[in-house]
């Protein structure tokens, strides 16, 4: 039992996303990892006074945060373009240059299991510290049959090894890749067919992903493309994702919604249509501040989609080249300053919502009875002022199935 909670924010689903359920001086009991009970301390039930007790010492707490978009196994980093970005250089003139996706494929495909392992466990280890206590982990560097399979092996071995919960996506169509393993030069639909024909079946036959996901942008995949691949995809069960409108309105967002793509990702240029498409088949969308704060590109305007009633969730998007930070509350604080969400918007987009982007708000994302125990003590008076005066890490205690994960106070 957790006790002496100065704000809960519950952030149940009940008011939308701007209202966060507050409860002051709050209690949570939680049995088995579930959440039992919670409310406010005066209310607590007898039968629950001879329970373990914690004290959270007048602290905020919040839902454990859920990280539902990142490109966690990579090789190698790539600092170099950053400073091309700053002199001038754009993300495509970077990737028709070989850099890009294409140079951090290389590096992936040279890795280890074990080095992707071990870099996996290491950026999970600090995300905890961060609050974090689920995360969604892509493919999308390997782009290969072999390589691919080989991410997701990582990612399978990594739900092992990890308190946090692991949602894994396929992203084999994420750039068409210039060469194949063997030194060849690619054909597009040969490895359009390859993913269809033979990852996907596979994939899906070893249980290894629950959502498949594409890149439909200039350079990438186009729409027709994105049918082929998510419908076979549904066709074996893997559920649809899509990054969509980064760099120019490409229908994205229609797409998403004829799709029934569980979430839409990015979406700095979506058109009214799309973001009312979204609306109507209840897409998530995933705003992704730390890519369009890298590549100097405007923000999603987080406003018009949920002015439109679309949820709308926030994610790190963490990767070696547009997004190479894992610090989930900074981009919640660069999505209400870039984005302009409200701080509460900006806490349920990383708590319950990017738990409806992977599938998981019925088992997490919100303080509720029934839920697994995952939430997060915070060293701030309230969320607003977590969000308005930023620092380095205000996450005293991560709780995950109701044991202490990271705990900076013993």
């Amino acid at each position: 039992m957790l006790t002496d909670i100065g704000v809960l924010a519950t952030c149940s689903p009940a008011g939308g996303q701007s209202e966060l359920n507050i409860i002051r001086d709050a209690a949570i009991v939680f049995v088995d990892a579930r959440i039992n009970w919670v409310g406010e301390a005066a209310d607590l039930p007898d039968a629950h006074s001879g329970l373990p007790t914690f004290s959270a010492g007048g602290r905020t707490v919040i839902p454990g945060l859920v990280d539902c978009h990142t490109h966690l196994a990579f090789g190698g980093w790539r600092a170099d373009e950053f400073q091309m970005r700053i002199e001038g250089r754009s993300y495509l003139d970077i990737a028709a240059s070989g850099g890009g996706i294409q140079k951090t494929m290389g590096q992936t495909r040279l890795a280890t299991h074990e080095s992707l392992l071990q870099h996996c466990l290491e950026y999970t280890s600090r995300s905890v510290r961060l609050g974090v206590t689920a995360i969604e982990c892509k493919t999308g560097y390997g782009l290969s049959f072999d390589d691919e399979l080989k991410l997701l092996r990582v990612y399978a071995e990594l739900k092992g090894k990890t308190a946090l919960d692991v949602a894994s996506t396929l992203l084999a169509a994420h750039v068409v890749p210039k060469i194949n393993p063997d030194g060849t030069k690619c054909n597009k639909q040969n490895y359009i067919k390859m993913i269809c024909e033979r990852l996907i079946p596979t994939v899906a036959e070893e249980g290894l992903a629950e959502f498949n996901d594409i890149f439909v942008e200039q350079g990438a995949y186009t729409t027709e493309d994105a049918r082929l691949i998510l419908k076979t995809g549904e066709k074996h069960g893997l559920k649809a994702k899509l990054h969509v409108d980064q760099l120019g309105d490409g229908g994205g967002g229609k797409l998403a919604a004829e799709l029934a793509a569980i979430s839409a990702d990015h979406l700095e240029y979506t058109s009214p249509e799309g973001i009312r498409a979204m609306a109507n088949a209840d897409v998530v969308a995933v705003c992704l501040p730390f890519a369009s704060l890298y590549l100097n590109q405007p923000p999603m305007k987080a406003r018009a989609f949920l002015d439109a009633g679309v949820d709308v969730a926030v994610a790190t998007d963490f990767n070696p080249g547009s997004a190479p930070s894992y610090d989930l509350p900074l981009a919640m604080m660069l999505a209400c300053t870039m984005s302009r969400m409200t701080p509460a918007e900006a806490l349920k987009g990383a708590t319950l919502n990017a738990a409806k982007a992977i599938s998981r708000e019925q088992e997490y994302g919100s303080i509720e009875i029934g839920k697994r125990a995952n939430f997060v003590e915070l060293s701030v008076p309230d969320v607003n002022h977590w969000m308005y005066h930023f620092q380095p890490n205000s996450c005293v205690r991560t709780w995950i199935g109701g044991n202490r994960i990271f705990d900076s106070i013993d």
